[in-house]
């Protein structure tokens, strides 16, 4: 059985009268990179903080790597690395003496400080002040920082936020490369789902301090394939023909409409079927969803 590495239970935040995060719930198990999407200010920073005990729930349960109790979970956050919100980095240090900065703070010694500025790709700015890195180099570091201290677990609050496209692509390199090289464990959170889907394992969406949805990397991949729309009379006999086609890749929204998966090259023959069984077809169409569409779709945004 796959180590649960986190597990939250019914999280319960509030600033005031604003009820930040309201019951949620998730589970992170090892060799997982967890994407939790949200719109900004769904609560994703918040969450994160929890987690690290810089800030904490009004009411819920937290256990990590197998850790409940207060004292326990405490002892337990020493193996995880985090950049959360804007990354703690001193702008008149060079990325090294960074790296030694916090490795004193974290009180790890013969830290792989040169193997990890290699593996962040910032082997080259040994003389260079942070305060003259680009985005991505900050970002870059950021992560590297987070692992001094050579942690199990990594939570990265929008990790890309800001980048061009090609500093994007290289965070997001990185983090498949620390799961694959150094058996992370990752939260990642952003509020763009399309950038999680090109990185992430598995999927939870953040609505109104709940998360609303979780979904695999196959079934998020799934909604942004092509389908054919199928808006009928009959729901309930439409089903049943279909299953007589042996067309089983479907799925049933609402009252009057099918989104069928598979078989796309069978669209005349599905709709002879249902013309001949009495079936109105309102509307028969192939499309393809983009994931931004279904996120927003599904957190009723515009």
């Amino acid at each position: 059985m796959t180590e649960t590495i986190l597990r939250v239970n019914n999280i319960v935040k509030s600033y005031g009268k604003h009820k930040v995060l309201d019951g949620m719930s998730l589970e992170i198990k090892r060799g997982m990179i967890y994407g939790l999407i949200g719109i900004n200010g769904a609560g994703k920073s918040t969450f994160m903080r929890i987690i690290m005990g810089l800030t904490y729930a009004d009411s819920g349960n937290i256990e990590l790597f197998g850790a409940s109790d207060t004292k326990s979970v405490q002892e337990a956050r020493r193996k995880i690395g985090q950049s959360i919100e804007t990354p703690a980095l001193y702008p008149e240090l060079t990325a090294v003496d960074n790296m030694k900065v916090q490795a004193a703070n974290a009180g790890v010694g013969n830290v792989e400080i040169t193997h990890l500025l290699e593996l962040m790709n910032l082997q080259d700015t040994a003389k260079k002040k942070v305060k003259n890195f680009s985005l991505g180099m900050r970002q870059r570091l950021a992560i590297a920082v987070t692992l001094v201290s050579n942690p199990e677990f990594l939570i990265l609050d929008e990790p890309t936020n800001g980048l061009d496209p090609a500093g994007i692509i290289e965070i997001r390199e990185i983090i498949k490369k620390l799961v694959r090289e150094k058996g992370l464990t990752v939260l990642i959170s952003s509020h763009i789902l399309d950038e999680l889907s090109q990185v992430a394992t598995e999927y939870g969406i953040l609505h109104h301090g709940q998360i609303i949805q979780e979904l695999s990397k196959e079934e998020l991949l799934q909604k942004s394939q092509q389908y054919i729309e199928l808006k009928i009379s009959d729901v309930e006999k439409s089903v049943t023909i279909l299953d007589e086609m042996n067309i089983s890749d479907y799925e049933v929204i609402g009252t009057n409409e099918i989104r069928i998966y598979s078989d796309l090259d069978l669209v005349a023959q599905i709709n002879r079927q249902l013309v001949t069984n009495n079936i109105e077809v309102y509307q028969l169409d192939t499309k393809n969803q983009k994931l931004e569409d279904y996120f927003m779709n599904i957190t009723g945004g515009k």
